[in-house]
């Protein structure tokens, strides 16, 4: 069964990619008829008939072109070509055979004849590079292979497009600077073809955040340079330099620079780019100084290459000098101030979020915005509720104000967050949220929110078997059902919530959570509602608290929050509990009744990613300790409908953040040991 497994998925592979395939099958085959695959080709007596390059073409043999495409000169060099052709295959498998051939094709020929057009005329100069690489020649698809691979990095989706085309850009003109062989002449130029041809490539405005990330990866780029080029050889267009030749003071000082920026960079502060900045102008300088002793004093040895300590600090100025260009270019994107306002200022208060609230209305997770630890970004009338945690702008649910404002309020509370140096994201959003949000932003689902529509709302057939039950039971056990506030009830009622709620806690491995999910604390808000269910001896069995849900200037409907139950009290307490609520909200008026949306408890599709596997082990490693599936299933009791909350966020690089962020803001005072101890408990086997 497994051969027929493989003989099938190599069947389905080779349909789908049969340009891909017949490539690699061809640099195979002539890999075993010329010996290449276990022997150097270059000592091969074939070599000079079939190898590409200047002298090549000057001595007439045009066909190298494209014989030299198929030989390889080094038997390990097998291994990174194969591999680069899973780049021909992604763009063969996105736009199909003949775009990924032509790329190919036009790729490796067009680098091979300009290389030669670019030595034939730069070897006419007095450059000893130049007119070295004029007389080598080479085989090899190597060129071929990267256009292929540009072709492909043009149909990912944005931002990674561009994060993929800085790191293969990089990575070609780096090798061409210090190394500089033949096929780092043609890399370079297969990339700019690429640049120059693909239609589906056109400028674009490029987000701070992705300014600052590019400026990271140069930054930290140059660095990992002067570290390399220190330990290896280099024979690059500047001259070449014997490993451990240059100034182990300017590697070292380049390092700690490096080190000390390199976050500060990434985060958008000024005190790193001024830094930078300046240590470029220094480079400038220097690379200004060199060029002189060069070209004007005639610094060069015998041989006519340049002295073997400013060959290093030439190319290094030079990149250094580049990545000044740039740091220049993008400077209004290092203004960050972590700890700025987000919005207008002042800021709103608790009571102004209150005042809105009443005034627009707003969701079923709406009143969480006024518990403590949340912080406020004011956009005219629009408002976002939000924490700063790990370095994210972590907005709960969806913005307050105006229903007309919320696009705007959205995509300003980005540009703020993103100008502090925080990554924004909205958590537990509705869809017009998610409509609002950046173009290319990502979703998930976290949760879906449990609502009971009350109007007309009878507990009537055999659906509502078991609340109806609960409730004849409740009637007969003497239970009472009581709808307060936390402040009327007497002391010792409150010392049993408090003490029901202490026992909860002590039962945990983890504490209360927070953010979502509020405490006796935030139960004792006097727009907040307590149901109690008394039993005949006067002890509370169980009680919950309601949230407002105000809408049209009025309080609408209600959200569940706390759910408390006394051990070896009334049985079915939260179905009577719920059921009561519902029959009294229905009686008041109310339109809806929220049962909240159980954290980790949505259900997946097989296809659904990485993202949602995660949630799922999350889920996993808390289900012991807070029980959110099972608590998802105990409200499915109430036949309610669904409405979908989402993550928003920018892309996959800030997953780990966000997750570093949720973590605190759910558990903000939990110990690592916490941490521990809960996930002792989930991999401990029964017994």
């Amino acid at each position: 069964m497994g051969e027929r497994d493989t003989f099938r998925r190599l069947t389905v592979t080779v349909r789908r990619l049969p340009a891909t395939v017949a490539l690699a099958l061809v640099l195979l085959g002539v890999g075993v008829a010329s010996a290449g695959l276990w022997s150097p080709f270059a000592s091969s007596p074939l070599h000079d008939a079939v190898a590409y390059g200047l002298p090549a073409l000057v001595d007439g043999r045009w066909w190298t072109p494209v014989t030299g495409t198929f030989f390889v000169s080094l038997p390990w060099l097998y291994a990174p070509i194969l591999v680069g052709l899973a780049g021909m295959g992604y763009l063969e498998f996105r736009r199909g055979w003949r775009v990924a051939l032509a790329y190919f094709a036009g790729g490796q020929l067009g680098a091979v004849l300009f290389a030669s057009g670019v030595l034939w005329l730069a070897a006419l100069l007095p450059w000893p590079w130049a007119q070295e690489q004029a007389a080598a020649v080479d085989v090899g698809p190597s060129a071929g292979v990267i256009a292929c691979l540009a072709g492909a990095v043009s149909t990912l989706p944005s931002p990674w497009r561009l994060r993929a085309w800085t790191v293969l850009v990089a990575a070609v003109s780096v090798t061409f600077l210090y190394w500089g062989s033949l096929n780092d002449l043609e890399h370079v130029i297969a990339v700019v073809l690429v640049l120059a041809v693909d239609r589906s490539l056109r400028p674009q405005r490029v987000s701070v955040r992705e300014q600052r990330l590019i400026a990271f990866v140069l930054v930290c780029g140059l660095g990992a340079i002067d570290v390399l080029t220190y330990v290896s050889p280099t024979t690059g267009p500047f001259g070449s330099s014997a490993p451990i030749s240059g100034s182990w003071a300017d590697v070292a000082l380049n390092t700690v620079i490096v080190l000390a920026v390199a976050t500060g960079v990434r985060r958008g502060r000024r005190w790193a780019w001024v830094l930078v900045v300046g240590y470029g102008i220094l480079n400038a300088l220097l690379l200004i100084v060199v060029v002189a002793l060069v070209l004007i004093v005639g610094v060069v040895d015998v041989e006519g290459t340049v002295d073997v300590d400013l060959t290093i600090t030439l190319a290094s100025s030079t990149t250094w000098v580049v990545a000044l260009v740039y740091l220049v270019l993008v400077r209004a994107a290092f203004r960050a101030r972590p700890r700025a306002a987000l919005g207008d200022t002042p800021a709103p208060s608790v009571d102004d979020v209150k005042a809105e609230l009443r005034a627009t209305g707003g969701g079923t997770l709406s009143w969480m915005t006024t518990w403590d630890g949340m912080s406020y970004a004011r956009f005219g009338r629009g408002i976002v509720a939000f924490q700063r945690r790990s370095g994210v702008a972590l907005a709960l649910g969806d913005p307050l104000g105006p229903p007309d404002t919320r696009a705007t309020t959205v995509q300003a509370f980005v540009a703020h967050a993103e100008n502090a140096g925080l990554a924004p994201c909205f958590f537990s959003a509705g869809e017009a949220t998610r409509a609002a949000v950046p173009a290319g932003w990502r979703s998930i689902v976290v949760a879906d929110d449990t609502i009971v529509d009350l109007p007309g709302l009878q507990f009537t057939g055999k659906a509502w078997g078991a609340v109806r039950t609960s409730l004849n039971r409740a009637e007969r056990e003497g239970m009472t059902f009581r709808l307060s506030r936390l402040a009327d009830e007497s002391w010792g009622v409150r010392q049993q919530l408090r003490a029901i709620s202490e026992s909860w806690v002590g039962d945990k491995g983890l504490p209360e959570m927070g953010f979502t999910l509020g405490t006796l604390h935030e139960a004792g808000d006097p727009e907040v509602r307590v149901a109690l269910a008394v039993s005949p001896t006067g002890d509370v069995d169980g009680f919950l608290s309601w949230l407002p849900v105000y809408g049209d200037g009025r309080v609408r409907g209600w959200t569940l929050d706390l759910m408390r139950r006394r051990d070896g009290g009334f049985g079915p307490v939260m179905e009577y509990l719920i059921g009561s609520s519902a029959q009294r909200f229905s009686t008041e008026g109310a339109e809806i009744m929220s049962l909240s949306g159980a954290p980790l408890a949505h259900e997946y599709p097989p296809d659904a990613g990485a993202i949602a596997a995660l949630q799922e082990r999350m889920a996993a490693l808390l289900e012991p300790v807070y029980g959110f599936a099972s608590l998802h299933r105990f409200k499915q009791k109430f036949h309610p409908r669904y409405e979908t909350l989402y993550l928003l966020y920018r892309d996959e690089a800030d997953l780990a953040r966000i997750g570093a962020a949720l973590t605190r803001a759910f558990l903000p005072h939990a110990s690592l040991r916490q941490f521990a101890a809960a996930g002792r408990d989930l991999v401990r086997p029964e017994r």
